[in-house]
């Protein structure tokens, strides 16, 4: 069973739900690389109950050998998707399903859990907020319990990610740089060179998957704006004695 008091945060999570009449969190997004207010982010929850938390406790146990009482987490990276779609509203609803589709094969191997992130980007820069960014999403093998989540919509032919997206992408980093220990960008495509990493948590040798998202330019776009972050775009075991600088 859920912890009583991480079933009540989630539930009261998700009590939340709503499209744009929502908290916002910050001022307004800035669209230059340099000093950046906060970006305003919409709270759109996917559901969150004790399904998915007992299912999230399940892919902890399983993958990573954790047994956790909530899913509260630590964040050191943050992981850049594109969502392979062109529209927001059918991503939405897919991580808003607990259990994953049956017809997602090779997923459904690694366990039940929906995918998800903490983050949506629509191509016109609106960020929402799908779940706290302190809580374990399913979006990157072997850094789920280390790392937020962002996606963005678009990375199809006729929906291209977008620099309203690269911009809010550039500001919303900036924004959970100052609130968590984050050390570490890199897009899904990029995840294969943390295998090494302490954080990386993935015991099946045989779970591993090639990904495109979000593409080597987005990347190089993004890293440029976040530039002065100091966020690094792989590990290596120096890492581990070197303060978090800032």
């Amino acid at each position: 069973m859920a912890s009583p008091r991480f079933a009540r945060a989630a539930l009261s999570w998700r009590s939340a739900r709503g499209l744009r009449a929502a908290a916002v969190v910050g001022g307004v997004l800035a669209a230059s690389a340099g000093a950046r207010a906060d970006p305003e982010i919409l709270d759109r929850p996917i559901r969150f109950d004790a399904e998915r938390i007992e299912l999230s406790k399940d892919y902890l146990r399983q993958h990573y050998g954790l047994q956790v009482e909530d899913l509260r987490i630590v964040p050191k990276a943050v992981v850049i998707h594109w969502t392979g779609t062109a529209r927001l509203e059918p991503v939405w609803r897919g991580f808003n399903r607990v259990r994953l589709r049956a017809a997602r094969r090779y997923l459904v191997r690694g366990g039940h859990l929906n995918v998800s992130a903490h983050f949506l980007v629509d191509r016109d820069g609106t960020i929402y907020r799908l779940m706290p960014e302190t809580w374990m999403a399913r979006h990157c093998i072997g850094l789920n319990y280390d790392a937020i989540g962002i996606e963005n919509v678009g990375g199809v032919p006729g929906a291209p990610l977008t620099r309203e997206q690269l911009d809010a992408n550039a500001a919303l980093l900036a924004q959970l740089v100052r609130r968590h220990p984050i050390r570490y960008l890199l897009g899904h495509f990029e995840w294969r060179r943390f295998e090494g990493a302490p954080f990386f948590r993935e015991r099946d040798p045989t779970y591993r998957n090639a990904k495109a998202d979000p593409g080597p330019e987005f990347m190089r776009q993004l890293r440029r704006q976040v530039a002065h972050l100091g966020l690094r775009g792989r590990y290596a075991p120096t890492d581990d004695s070197a303060p978090v600088a800032r």
